[in-house]
């Protein structure tokens, strides 16, 4: 009987060893090694302390890393960047003054020219020995007497010339008030080649009807063979 006993402790034992080695989890041959890894730091535009303090040099301004670039400024910790014509003052930038701008002045009045005022003139010759006796030719001295008249007209706008031939008593009156013509003609002929308008021009004849001297002596008729000449116009002044 106790040798049964013994055989069922000894066949339990062995049963109850079987199923705790069924029962143990099987290790794997290579079981994988872990560590905690630190992230990469960022990388900072400042120089930080341990704390994340952004470090200030003596000025206090803050350290700048290579990174730090004008987009990473932060307030209080760099001078401002100026742009042309701004200039850095006192941590500022401030930009140069306005150029002044003149006070205008007032114009000056452009003088008004005075209209010259036209006045009337009239201008008288009495020429005497234009003409031989018995001619309507006139002489070499009687043309420089008339270039002399043309030359006082300068300026002068002419209205009208008039021109008036006489003669010595020596002939008949119908005879004589033609001559007159004649050398009245022979005068508007001169002044017309010096450039005087013809429509200016009027002649007439007074024969021997108005003397000057004396018929009776040789020198009186020579100063009665004359052309009297009368210019009215205006002249500015």
């Amino acid at each position: 009987m106790k040798k049964l006993i013994a055989s069922l402790f000894a066949a339990s034992a062995v049963l109850a060893g079987t199923v705790a080695a069924q029962d143990k989890p099987t290790a794997p041959p290579f079981a994988p090694v872990t560590q905690d890894i630190p992230a990469p730091t960022p990388k900072s535009a400042y120089v930080q302390d341990q704390r994340g303090v952004i470090a200030r040099n003596p000025f206090g301004l803050c350290w700048r890393t290579g990174y730090w670039t004008p987009a990473d400024a932060v307030p209080g910790c760099d001078l401002p960047i100026c742009v042309e014509p701004e200039r850095l003052e006192n941590g500022k930038c401030v930009a140069p003054p306005a150029p002044a701008t003149p006070a205008p002045t007032a114009p000056t009045p452009t003088p008004v020219p005075t209209a010259p005022v036209p006045t009337s003139e009239k201008v008288s010759y009495n020429a005497d020995a234009f003409f031989d006796f018995d001619k309507a030719t006139l002489k070499p001295e009687g043309k420089q007497a008339l270039d002399e008249l043309h030359s006082k007209l300068g300026g002068m706008n002419v209205e009208v010339v008039i021109a008036v031939g006489h003669t010595d008593s020596v002939g008949t009156d119908a005879y004589n008030d033609k001559l007159a013509i004649r050398r009245a003609e022979s005068v508007k002929a001169y002044l017309l080649s010096k450039g005087v308008e013809a429509n200016r021009v009027y002649t007439e004849g007074k024969g021997e009807k108005q003397p000057v001297a004396d018929n009776k002596t040789a020198e009186g008729r020579a100063k009665n063979r004359r052309v009297e000449i009368e210019v009215v116009g205006t002249r500015s002044k």
